[in-house]
């Protein structure tokens, strides 16, 4: 029996998954952020508990990982993610969220805005559909439930706190993401799939002096506009047009007073690539460009360059995605797709390179189809379809739980599967 007729088999009666929508509901409507999802942690901890496996918990903060042990063979790793964002829900869902927490003193909204609430429904999903049909498949499965997303962290957090001694070495590693597109589809790729991506702090020590003698300053705003507008020239003229970089400036500060020149300032970037060999190129420009404006400038004081929030490349295994693609195409038929390049970033391929393991990382269409097909025929999908991290952003749910779980279970039982079955 082939993965897509064994999956097509399964019925209410036999792989019960409606508990799926009020769980993603549940999670939904109470979000926490990077660093805070004790109480989440908590709700997954108990939804495992209806399975015949072994947790642990408390891993790189409130990570999570379940292993489903079931005789000799392969050992197939499935990620998904639970951390909300700063984001003040506006989707009018009858369980949207209203959660607020404090930052630096200031009540602050939270969202599920990029749907790791779906993320997390969809792998426990898959863990019901293994845990119940043990004769499909043999080997041993792990899910990890990984806190820390956004701000880049969980994923190296748990590797820190020691997950390789508390699960056996994977071969194969998965992950998935949802994403603004036709609800259900399931879009695959090799190679290249997401950004490597870093912030960048510029911190620039120049001369303060009164307004009205510019003279007597060593000018850190008139600097700091140099080097913004330097930077752009980086890509245009450094990267090659067949190659992909962003230069982005986030943060730009200087001063406090209309008639005094500051004797500081501060640029916050964002850069991105899809290559090591560009990244390393694209900071060494951006370095050079920074030091020279200030010596051109005749600051005295060096600047300081440093690097925070880094994103590692997520680059597929080419044979992992061919064998893996070939299972999506029976399960999903035409709603399964080639992915473009993401330019978005994302920790998880920090969990497979800990153990050198070789990893696929797709995404899902959540939009629903009425909606994206209104947009792409009117040639506005970026304009009036919301995107992660919007305030707008609700996946469809039945088309994309559905897309996501069985996209899962398809990856794992595409190395796990029994070949006798």
């Amino acid at each position: 029996m082939s993965i897509a007729s064994f999956l097509n088999s399964l019925t209410p009666a036999t792989c019960d998954l409606s508990w799926q929508e009020a769980a993603y509901q549940h999670m939904h409507r109470y979000p926490e952020l990077s660093g805070r999802e004790e109480k989440t942690a908590a709700f997954i901890r108990a939804q495992l508990d209806r399975f015949d496996c072994r947790v642990t918990t408390d891993v790189g903060g409130h990570g999570l990982v379940a292993v489903f042990d079931n005789g000799e063979g392969p050992v197939a790793l499935m990620r998904a993610d639970f951390d909300g964002l700063p984001v003040k829900e506006e989707t009018g869902a009858e369980f949207a969220s209203t959660e607020r927490v404090v930052i630096d003193d200031v009540p602050t909204p939270v969202m599920h805005a990029c749907g790791h609430d779906m993320h997390t429904t969809g792998l426990l999903g898959a863990c019901q559909i293994l845990d119940g049909h043990r004769e499909a498949w043999r080997g041993t499965f792990v899910a990890v439930f990984q806190p820390s997303e956004e701000n880049g962290a969980g994923a190296q957090a748990m590797v820190a706190d020691g997950l390789s001694e508390m699960i056996p070495r994977p071969d194969v590693c998965f992950g998935q993401h949802i994403v603004a597109g036709p609800a259900g589809a399931v879009m695959s790729m090799p190679g290249a799939a997401l950004a490597t991506c870093d912030s960048i702090e510029i911190r620039l020590t120049g001369k303060s002096a009164h307004g009205s003698m510019p003279h007597n300053s060593i000018d850190p705003t008139y600097v700091a506009a140099m080097i913004v507008v330097r930077l752009q020239g980086i890509v245009g003229r450094e990267i090659a047009p067949h190659e992909f970089a962003v230069v982005s400036v986030g943060t730009l500060q200087s001063g406090h007073s209309n008639n005094t020149i500051p004797g500081e300032g501060r640029i916050v970037l964002n850069c991105r690539s899809y290559s090591e060999k560009i990244r390393t190129k694209l900071y060494a420009a951006i370095e050079r460009v920074v030091r020279a404006e200030c010596a051109a400038s005749g600051m005295t004081v060096s600047p300081t360059i440093s690097y925070f929030a880094h994103g590692p490349l997520t680059y597929n295994s080419p044979h992992v995605f061919t064998r893996v693609r070939e299972q999506f195409d029976g399960v999903f038929g035409p709603d399964s797709f080639t992915a473009k390049p993401w330019t978005a970033s994302e920790d998880f391929s920090n969990l497979p390179d800990a153990f050198g393991a070789p990893y696929l990382f797709w995404t899902v269409g959540a939009t629903p189809r009425e909606q994206w097909e209104a947009a792409v025929a009117a040639d506005a999908v970026e304009t009036t379809v919301p995107v992660n991290h919007m305030s707008t952003f609700l996946p469809d749910f039945h088309p994309t739980v559905t897309a996501c779980t069985k996209a899962a279970a398809t990856a794992v039982l595409t190395y796990l599967g029994n070949p006798n079955l």
